[in-house]
């Protein structure tokens, strides 16, 4: 991990996000909510079925493009074509084209883009994009914002008073014990909703929801919402309280409050 980048600097790489995001939205948008293709690229989790399209594809292979263009010193790491290792800079670019291949393919506009910049060690930068909502939240050192807009977790600080969310706890959870977990979180909670994928961590970070589950997450699944969550004055890691940049166990919360009460229960 080298030095910190600058102000100058950090303009520079979140301009370059919204460069990225354009470019996967001329991708993606005319393919949502059309007759699209979907192969199963084989078993995910418990289930023998992990959906990919075209518009995947592309939208990886274009934000890949771009970044070998602009920065062809840096590495790369991404859903659909794996590690790609351009020098020995410390910086990665992790991708995940279409965070909610299922909600895309289902015509549901709870999938986004994501794009982090790990300097290393973390998850530097992180932008989620959700062009049919016209809705880009983005995570900085500087905090976390949508549209421009700065935006807060809501203060709440009690699981009793919390909204709750998973993307899917029949289907999702890596074995039965993590699902067991997100229950005893869930049935102390006033409100549970689920089936946002990425979507639901963006909720967090803008005060209307307060806790994300998951479990079987890929790095590429989560790293650019760390930014995003941690901007927003929310905590986020794994089951055991550590670093969430790597995935598998992952919890969000709103408050450290909130936070430590939810790892009790997942680990109760």
């Amino acid at each position: 991990m080298g030095r910190k980048p600058d102000a100058t600097e950090i303009k520079g790489y979140t301009d370059f996000l919204d460069t990225l995001a354009a470019a996967a939205a001329d991708i993606t948008l005319p393919m949502f909510k059309q007759p699209v293709d979907v192969i199963n690229k084989g078993r995910k989790l418990q289930l023998d079925y992990d959906p990919v399209t075209e518009a995947d594809k592309q939208a990886e292979q274009a934000i890949r493009s771009l970044i070998n263009q602009t920065y062809p010193e840096h590495n790369i790491l991404g859903e659909e074509q794996g590690s790609e290792q351009n020098s020995s800079s410390p910086y990665t670019w992790v991708i995940d084209p279409i965070d909610g291949t299922r909600a895309y393919i289902c015509g549901i506009p709870t999938w986004g883009t994501l794009v982090a910049l790990n300097d290393g060690g973390d998850p530097l930068l992180g932008m989620l994009d959700q062009p049919y909502l016209k809705e880009r939240y983005m995570g900085t050192p500087d905090g976390a914002t949508l549209n421009g807009n700065k935006i807060t977790c809501r203060p709440c600080t009690d699981i009793s008073s919390a909204t709750v969310s998973t993307t899917d706890p029949s289907q999702f959870f890596a074995c039965d014990a993590d699902l067991d977990a997100f229950n005893r979180v869930a049935s102390k909670a006033r409100l549970v909703r689920n089936g946002y994928d990425c979507y639901a961590y963006a909720m967090v970070a803008a005060g209307f929801m307060d806790v994300v589950i998951e479990s079987g997450l890929e790095p590429y699944d989560i790293q650019a919402l760390i930014p995003i969550v941690q901007g927003a004055g929310g905590v986020i890691t794994n089951w055991t309280g550590a670093s969430a940049a790597e995935g598998g166990q992952i919890v969000a919360s709103a408050t450290p409050e909130l936070h430590a009460q939810v790892l009790d229960l997942l680990n109760a």
